[in-house]
């Protein structure tokens, strides 16, 4: 049985990634799916690949968040699930952080999850029907990392506006939860482990085995370990969840 069958899914930053595992996925389940990302290109090929749409959006630009929704609203007749899952990472100590940095990481991953989760309610609120809204967080913003301070705020962020816009959202019928994925293995660990080795003197690749060492599972996860929950939280079987962060992370974190 497919879970999703008939339900129509945009998916932010989807070109690549977990946001492409997840859009493989809504699309075996049956969803029609919109890649959104800005990288057109490469939305579109990974689009033809699944028989889905491709839409550009810089997460970053109002105006090319309310282009890009009302090109998938388009396509697909509708919207019924938005996975928030367009984000950028960043590593430097206290001293060195350069509000540049800042700014782009902010703007990225929590007003671009705010303003979508806005262009998507809207739509949902016009359709009457409720939706699903998944925001990703990451265990990162379930603590601080003496690293990572401002990757961390930015996923801190994204928790409390999982809280306050399931809160609020709900009274439409519109169910906004979010994923805390934890060290997720992927071509985004290169850059990562780099980080780490220029900041920890570590060999390129001692951070990323490191770190899957250390997960009680006894291994980093995959962009396929977190399809199920993707899927359950945009599901009917969801219905009664609202406001909540749920870690799928090996048993990295407890909470």
């Amino acid at each position: 049985m497919m879970r999703l069958a008939g339900k129509r899914a945009l998916i932010t930053g989807a070109a690549r990634g977990i946001g492409l595992a997840f859009a493989r996925r809504y699309s075996a389940e049956g969803a029609q799916v919109a890649i959104a990302d800005v990288d057109l290109a490469r939305a579109k090929a990974a689009a033809k690949e699944i028989g889905a749409v491709a839409v550009e959006m810089d997460v970053t630009r109002q105006e090319s968040i309310d282009a890009g929704f009302a090109a998938a609203v388009e396509a697909l007749g509708g919207l019924d699930i938005l996975v928030n899952n367009a984000a950028l990472f960043s590593a430097a100590p206290i001293v060195e952080i350069e509000r540049a940095d800042f700014d782009r990481l902010m703007a990225v991953n929590v007003a671009g999850v705010l303003f979508c989760t806005q262009a998507a309610a809207k739509q949902m609120i016009a359709q009457g029907a409720g939706g699903k809204i998944i925001n990703m967080a990451s265990q990162a913003g379930r603590r601080g990392e003496s690293l990572v301070a401002v990757y961390c705020a930015t996923k801190a962020a994204v928790i409390s506006l999982t809280q306050s816009a399931g809160l609020n959202l709900i009274a439409h019928g519109i169910n906004v939860n979010a994923i805390a994925p934890g060290v997720v293995d992927g071509e985004h660990w290169d850059g990562v482990d780099a980080f780490f080795a220029k900041y920890e003197g570590k060999a390129p690749g001692q951070k990323k085995r490191e770190v899957g060492e250390a997960v009680p599972l006894g291994r980093m996860g995959t962009a396929a370990d977190l399809e199920g929950m993707a899927v359950f939280l945009a599901s009917e079987e969801a219905d009664y969840i609202v406001a909540q962060t749920y870690n799928v992370d090996g048993g990295n974190w407890m909470s």
